[in-house]
């Protein structure tokens, strides 16, 4: 993996040091030795103390190294990495793998040395989530807080943290909510723009992805396209590589469900018993609200009309175009009704 944070050797000078935290508007440099294991990191405010004490510019910097850092690995998600850097009051974290090597940095505005996905993603959060009323009464569903962050704005996270750094994101209900939370994107390491439905016409889950195209957006990569409503660290990477791999033109992520009947079952045959199977139990794979499009399917929407992504499944599979599934393997919650959100929030 490239790495492009604030890195120096164990060799390198104070001045070296300086100019990498300078270069990266860093609060700190992280020292590697030879073999890109992470040794520690120095301090601007170490360095400035070492300076005034007549230490000069030219010194080696490793006298002045702390070796006890705050890391991550490289499976932490964005989110988490920002509540850390909250937690310790710093402005920069290193993701370090299982052999100790340093393979990215997340700072407060960006993951360094992380993955760079060339895919657009595009956020489904317009819907008024009457089933969670009357919380969705003054706001979106999107933006109702999940362990101290809105819904959404962990997707956005989990998105910047996995390499998508242009997002689209759907709004209607309580548009504006959203957009003056998320601006631009620049706070949170990404590009995002909105898709506007007009409030009394609702395009619904697959409409607005018209929009992109009416204005002038033309995808040149598959299409990541997701829920505003999940609580999920879906491996990203894995499920466009899965895409590319099928040869499909559109990959639906799906969810387990399963059910147990509360009776034993008795299996008969010619009026006598067989066999009991006690309280069995079945499972069925369910649309996760996470999908992969070809950029093709976007000109199969109709304009300015209310349409379900799974009809533009339904136009593929009436073409002979083949749909691929992939099964979620991380935790995934729908937060559809009050159950499910108070699971999310960890109060049942």
């Amino acid at each position: 993996m490239r790495f492009g944070g604030p890195l120096i050797g164990k060799e390198a000078s104070i001045r070296s040091a300086l100019s990498a935290i300078d270069k990266h508007h860093a609060q700190q440099a992280f020292v590697v030795d030879a073999a890109g294991k992470l040794v520690g990191a120095i301090s601007e405010a170490d360095i400035r103390h070492a300076l005034l004490g007549g230490v000069g510019l030219g010194s080696p910097a490793y006298p002045l190294l702390r070796r006890t850092v705050a890391t991550l690995p490289p499976h932490a998600g964005r989110a988490e990495a920002l509540d850390l850097m909250r937690a310790l009051h710093l402005r920069e974290v290193p993701v370090v793998d299982e052999k100790g090597r340093l393979v990215g940095v997340h700072a407060d505005g960006e993951l360094a040395g992380g993955p760079q996905l060339r895919n657009w993603a595009v956020i489904m959060a317009g819907g008024r989530g009457t089933r969670l009323a009357p919380l969705t009464d003054d706001i979106p569903k999107p933006m109702l807080p999940v362990a101290g962050r809105p819904i959404l704005e962990r997707l956005v996270l989990h998105l910047v943290g996995s390499g998508v750094t242009r997002i689209f994101i759907s709004v209607n209900y309580l548009a504006p909510m959203i957009e003056e939370h998320f601006g631009d994107g620049t706070r949170f390491g990404c590009r995002i723009e909105y898709l506007r439905e007009e409030p009394d016409v609702p395009l619904g889950t697959g409409g607005s992805l018209r929009l992109l195209t009416d204005l002038g957006h033309e995808p040149a990569d598959p299409l990541l396209v997701l829920n505003g409503d999940l609580v999920t660290e879906f491996l990203v990477s894995r499920l466009l590589d899965a895409h590319v791999s099928g040869g499909v033109v559109a990959t639906i992520a799906t969810s387990e469900y399963r059910h147990q009947v509360p009776f034993g079952v008795l299996e008969g045959e010619g009026g006598r018993l067989v066999r009991m199977v006690e309280k069995p139990t079945s499972s069925w794979p369910v649309n996760a609200g996470i999908y992969v499009l070809e950029p093709k399917l976007i000109s199969r929407i109709p304009q300015g009309e209310l349409f379900p992504i799974t009809a533009l499944f339904d136009d593929c599979l009436s073409c002979g175009w083949p749909v691929g599934l992939w099964p979620l393997q991380e935790s995934w919650l729908d937060i559809g009704r009050p159950n499910e959100l108070a699971k999310a929030r960890g109060q049942l």
